[in-house]
């Protein structure tokens, strides 16, 4: 597949804040990607750069071969052929969902805004809405109008900033995976911009954690989660925690859980004696009836799928498993751990 986008090295400032600093990212035709990370991050300016609503003070942005940004020339927002959906929905108020939804479509007659329109209306499955107000619609009703609407002209590109956080828990995944299914179905080559890693995993066939203007890692959603690049990343996305170890061989280490094999080697971080930190997920801690570390069983939260029990050694160290056999145990209980390799990941201290 072809790079449909192109961001090469771009930076963007606000006085003499830097906001952006040396970004680069690419995106292949017809995949979703995500810009991810905290308020503040620099990932809406990144959209908005995109999108020809910020200047850049250096790189360059290019969509399909043609160059929108550079420093010193940068194409108007509406020669773009880029669509955006906001948070806020943004439809107009006086207009019905038909209307809204052709809004943009000046180049057309009637006939082909009417036929672009159902066309639209069946992908979003509202064609029975067609003559309804904004204000008679749920609050997914109208996003789905809001996206509808941003792909009426065929953009190249679709930027969606924050795009369901105004709606409840519930409403927002199920919204979220139906607006990947319209994307998907209508070969949209999309970028979304979120602060939840959920969202961004669900949606996404590429995500990009971004901190204090810069993009820390580029990676599909698996790989992101399984394969962090470094203890930032994993530490927003891996929902796991840190325990000092030392490289007791190449492909083995000791940690405060005691000795385990792993599945890759470090044979330069051993050599050269390099101290390690050992990115530790809930999967990675199990019951062990017949010994291991003994810890005492703190606390437990059930969230249906599993049990996520918290147990404290007794070095003060406070550690979260997911086994199943945990949560049939009374808290307080003094229980034995041990420790599993599986997707064990490690990094310099």
């Amino acid at each position: 597949m072809s790079h449909w986008l192109r961001i090469d090295g771009i930076s963007c400032r606000y006085g003499n804040k830097e906001v952006l600093r040396d970004l680069s990212f690419e995106v292949q035709q017809g995949h979703i990607a995500c810009l991810l990370g905290t308020s503040g991050c620099g990932k809406t300016t990144a959209l908005r750069a995109i999108a020809g609503l910020e200047p850049i003070q250096s790189g360059s942005i290019q969509l399909a071969g043609a160059t929108l940004s550079t420093p010193a020339h940068s194409l108007p927002p509406e020669r773009r052929q880029v669509g955006m959906v906001f948070q806020d929905y943004a439809l107009f108020p006086h207009l019905n969902v038909r209307a809204n939804i052709v809004f943009g479509l000046h180049g057309l007659s009637k006939n082909e805004q009417r036929e672009r329109s159902e066309q639209l209306l069946a992908l979003i499955r509202m064609q029975e809405y067609a003559e309804v107000y904004p204000h008679q619609l749920s609050g997914g009703q109208q996003q789905r109008v809001a996206l509808a609407r941003a792909l009426a002209p065929r953009p190249k590109l679709l930027l969606l900033d924050e795009p369901f956080s105004n709606l409840d828990t519930e409403l927002r995944q199920a919204l979220s995976l139906e607006v990947r299914d319209i994307l998907r179905q209508h070969h949209t080559t999309a970028i979304l911009v979120t602060h939840d890693q959920n969202e961004a995993f669900a949606m996404s066939d590429v995500i990009g954690v971004m901190a204090q203007g810069r993009l820390l890692q580029w990676a599909g959603p698996r790989q992101l989660f399984y394969e962090p690049a470094s203890p930032e990343v994993a530490a927003f996305v891996s929902q796991g925690q840190f325990l000092g170890a030392r490289l007791l061989s190449p492909t083995r280490i000791e940690t405060p859980l005691g000795e385990v094999e792993l599945d890759t080697a470090h044979p330069l971080w051993y050599a050269e004696q390099r101290p390690v930190q050992v990115l530790l997920r809930p999967w990675n801690l199990h019951y062990s009836p017949a010994g291991g570390h003994l810890a005492r069983l703190q606390s437990q939260e059930f969230s249906g799928a599993y049990t996520l029990s918290s147990l404290r050694l007794d070095n003060g160290l406070t550690l979260t498993s997911n086994d199943d056999a945990l949560a049939a145990l009374p808290l307080g209980s003094t229980v034995g751990l041990s420790l599993s390799a599986r997707h064990l990941r490690l990094f310099l201290a």
